[in-house]
């Protein structure tokens, strides 16, 4: 988030108050019922119960894709951030190694470690690790905030050394090419707040695994909406450093290694450096400009303002985040494949035994695919672009078959399979034929031949990708769903929302109840979207 802070400003900040709070509102209020009641083992098992095996199947699918490249975004990242504190360099040069192979051995090593520990803990490990990092992250970020702030003379000051667009989330917004994140209004609360946040945060099994590890459905409910209160501040955490860091003068950030601290010439700008190609020099986007490597943001300012001392709490902080993310897609990842896909279509009816070990096994070759998707993210200069892209490819159609499967029990096998399919196609159709400002044809669109429009932005090209997957989706669904036979009501009580019976709340106390719960968090961050607006 401190990268996109970088490129994008504190529009960054709607990734959290429009892309996220409102989403986990409404996971808890009404998604959860649906999943702790059914006690589904993962959101594929879920569509089978509510359409049938084929939707699951192709879900299945199209989920181990995307925890494989999730997984391998936070590999890339680990990777980034040992190569940036050049601690391996020493050793290289005593083994006369060229430098060029310490991005790819800290992609191995990082892959090791993970796999280690989630051999060893397995799923309960990811989970420790989670809480683990969030106070490590304030820890190692709340005086890196203080820190850089004071520097820059504050917010005022930060204000006065950055575009208007850049300190203001809505500034801009009634056009494209007036803001840094290169969106309108409508594509933002559209592809952003509806499509692509209520996608992640009601599809996604790494969060709805989380949840549902809870003691009772009251718990399940509250989890999310309690996690939204610290959620909506992180902002002020993660993406302030980024603002920070762009706002510095232009310098030769200092890097630490084994020996002294060395200084690395950079022609980006604050702190940001350019992304450097194979043999070491700038990488030029298709107009000659320098590309900025967004993603060194935090360890430039870790850098740049920490001691030794606090400098390994903030180091230790980037790293439990990084790998909490990669374990928790792994994790994700080897349970869709053993129950939803080995289990179900290449060996039903074989022990427990042989299960947890295709687990193990799925674990291992769920890092050595990460490890591939790590070197597609070397394309981009901002990680969140890449993963934003991701899901646009499987959340956006998701979520359109499960809004429809949730509260229209017309809704059939068919039409769900049939949408996902074409929401799908939708999407790699319209990010072939599109291309982001300053990108050449291939991983970042225009991949077709032939490029339709420009966006101003990677991320506005992500947004309107998932409006029209999600779009496709939800019409060939109920297309298709009203010539083809529904199920029987009785089988779906439980699965959806007409057919199941509320939670009764009528003993619980007011604080406890999700409703009450739910509107407290929107004031909140009703509130902090007008203090910025």
């Amino acid at each position: 988030m401190a990268a996109s802070g970088a490129k994008y400003g504190i529009a960054t900040s709607h990734f959290y108050w429009i892309g996220a709070i409102p989403a986990m509102v409404f996971v808890g209020i009404f998604m959860m019922p649906f999943y702790y009641g059914s006690r589904a083992r993962s959101v594929p098992e879920y569509l089978r119960l509510r359409f049938d095996e084929k939707t699951r199947g192709l879900n299945a699918i199209s989920f181990a894709i995307m925890t494989v490249f999730s997984s391998g975004i936070s590999m890339y990242a680990m990777a980034r951030l040992i190569q940036t504190l050049h601690i391996l360099d020493v050793p290289f040069q005593r083994m006369s190694i060229s430098s060029q192979w310490i991005f790819d051995v800290s992609i191995l090593f990082s892959a090791l470690v993970v796999l280690a520990y989630i051999l060893l803990g397995g799923l309960s490990s990811a989970i420790y690790n989670e809480v683990l990092q969030f106070f490590l992250i304030v820890a190692g970020f709340l005086p890196l905030v203080w820190l850089g702030l004071k520097n820059v003379g504050g917010w005022h000051g930060l204000t006065e050394k950055l575009p208007r667009t850049y300190t203001h989330s809505w500034a801009g917004m009634t056009n494209p090419n007036t803001n840094p994140l290169g969106v309108e209004w409508f594509g933002l609360v559209m592809g952003l707040g509806f499509v692509l946040s209520f996608g992640y945060w009601c599809t996604d099994f790494l969060v709805v695994q989380r949840a549902m590890a809870a003691d009772s459905m009251s718990a399940a409910r509250r989890t999310p909406l309690i996690a939204a209160i610290p959620k909506m501040f992180f902002p002020f955490l993660v993406i302030l450093p980024g603002l920070i860091a762009i706002a510095l003068p232009t310098q030769l950030p200092p890097v630490a290694s084994t020996a002294a601290v060395q200084l690395v010439p950079s022609t980006g700008e604050g702190l940001i450096p350019a992304k450097m190609d194979e043999t070491g020099q700038p990488k030029l986007d298709k107009n000659g400009k320098p590309v900025l490597d967004y993603d060194l943001a935090i360890p430039n300012m870790l850098l740049h303002y920490f001691p030794t001392g606090i400098l390994g709490l903030g180091l230790t902080a980037l790293l439990a985040s990084f790998m909490s993310g990669m374990a928790g897609n792994v994790t994700a990842f080897n349970t869709v494949w053993t129950y939803d896909i080995y289990q179900s279509y290449i060996r039903p009816n074989a022990s427990d035994a042989h299960y947890l070990f295709m687990g193990r096994l799925a674990t291992v070759f769920g890092i050595a695919l990460s490890i591939m998707a790590a070197y597609v993210a070397t394309r981009f200069n901002n990680i969140l672009d890449m993963l934003q892209l991701v899901f646009a490819f499987v959340n956006a159609p998701l979520f359109a078959t499960f809004l429809l499967g949730m509260f229209w029990k017309r809704a059939t096998g068919h039409g769900a399979f049939s949408g996902l399919i074409s929401g799908t196609a939708a999407a790699a159709l319209h990010h072939g034929l599109t291309l982001s400002a300053g990108a050449v044809p291939g991983v970042k669109g225009g991949w077709l031949g032939s490029v339709l429009h420009v966006y101003p932005s990677e991320m506005a090209q992500n947004f309107w990708t998932a409006i029209w997957a999600w779009t496709t989706c939800f019409v060939v669904t109920i297309l298709v769903s009203l010539v083809t036979k529904p199920r029987d009501e009785r089988d779906l009580v439980g699965l959806v929302h007409s057919l199941t019976p509320r939670p009764s709340e009528e003993n619980v106390p007011w604080f406890k109840r999700p409703a009450i719960l739910g509107a407290l968090v929107l004031a909140m961050t009703l509130l902090l979207n007008l203090v910025f607006w």
